[in-house]
């Protein structure tokens, strides 16, 4: 057994120095402090495909630089089509705004105010979107599935975009919801004027499937959970699983659910490596992943 230590906070002590303790305590503290160590592992394996999978609030919140960070590590991005959407009406023009949470909800739709927790959106912010899906629908029509479909609109997308960055690396994106979004409403949106997209849902698997079949070793990023989790788990279950993981997630075990699952269960299913190195963090992902990442940036 090793000793728990007491840490100290230093004047001017680093954010990679305190997740370092962080690693000597115990209870959240240990598992951040093992999580940073876990993602650098995988980060410097050049062997491994890192799959980052993205749900919750992370861009309406204010951490889409977090995300592009990211970008700069990993192979293959799931990502819900909500943070999408936000991204591309932030880079359009729209705002999101400090609000609160025991707010009188009713007088916020009276105010055009859309609201997630603590986050306020102008639901004007939704006809510059609507103006951007009508002026490029046409260079969008042409795409055959998901992941196409990204990218051409990565490619006409405003330059400091999730969507652009990925087009630019050509890291594949895939977002297998993307009809339970914004982006999904403006396409509906085109097609109730008699335009036509064809896009095959499906074949998206069959990219993502290769993907994990064609690599040597394979990496997961899981953050909060939801159906980018578990579109990289089915993928994984056809090869040898994950021999790194690292998950974020609030979301509870004990409801059965894939948001909260621990990523040991993925073991029986071969979606990770019986050996794999992995942590589960519990923990709200706004407040753990930029303190694991400000602390990577020391270290990579």
């Amino acid at each position: 057994m090793k000793e728990i230590k007491q840490i100290k906070i230093k004047k001017g002590m680093k954010i990679n120095e305190l997740i370092k303790e962080f690693k000597e305590t115990g209870v959240g503290a240990k598992k951040l402090g093992e999580a940073a160590d876990v993602l650098e592992l995988m980060i410097k394996d050049k062997k491994c495909k890192k799959f980052l999978g993205i749900a919750g609030v992370l861009v309406p919140a204010g951490f889409k630089e977090i995300i592009m960070d990211l970008l700069e590590h990993i192979n293959v991005l799931v990502i819900t089509g909500a943070n999408l959407t936000h991204d591309l009406i932030n880079e359009l023009g729209g705002k999101h705004y400090q609000g609160d949470e025991n707010v009188d909800d009713k007088e916020l739709n009276e105010k055009g105010l859309d609201r997630i927790y603590n986050v306020f959106l102008d639901n004007k912010s939704y006809i510059k979107l609507e103006e951007f899906f009508e002026k490029n629908f046409d260079k969008l029509k042409e795409a055959k599935n998901i992941r196409e479909f990204l990218w051409k609109l990565g490619e006409i997308s405003p330059k400091n975009t999730i969507l652009r960055r990925c087009y630019e690396k050509k890291i594949p994106v895939f977002c297998p919801a993307i009809a339970d979004s914004g982006i999904g409403l403006m396409i509906w949106g085109q097609l109730v004027k008699n335009k036509k997209i064809n896009i095959d849902a499906f074949d998206d698997l069959r990219e993502i499937i290769n993907i994990s079949w064609g690599s040597k070793k394979n990496g997961v990023i899981y953050i909060n959970g939801g159906v980018p989790k578990n579109y990289i788990q089915q993928a994984l279950q056809f090869s040898k699983g994950a021999d790194y993981g690292l998950q974020i997630t609030l979301a509870k075990i004990e409801d059965g659910g894939s948001s909260g699952a621990e990523l040991k269960e993925g073991i029986s299913w071969g979606k990770l490596n019986k050996n794999a190195k992995f942590v589960d963090l519990r923990c709200d992902s706004t407040i753990a992943l930029p303190l694991i990442i400000a602390a990577l940036k020391d270290r990579i």
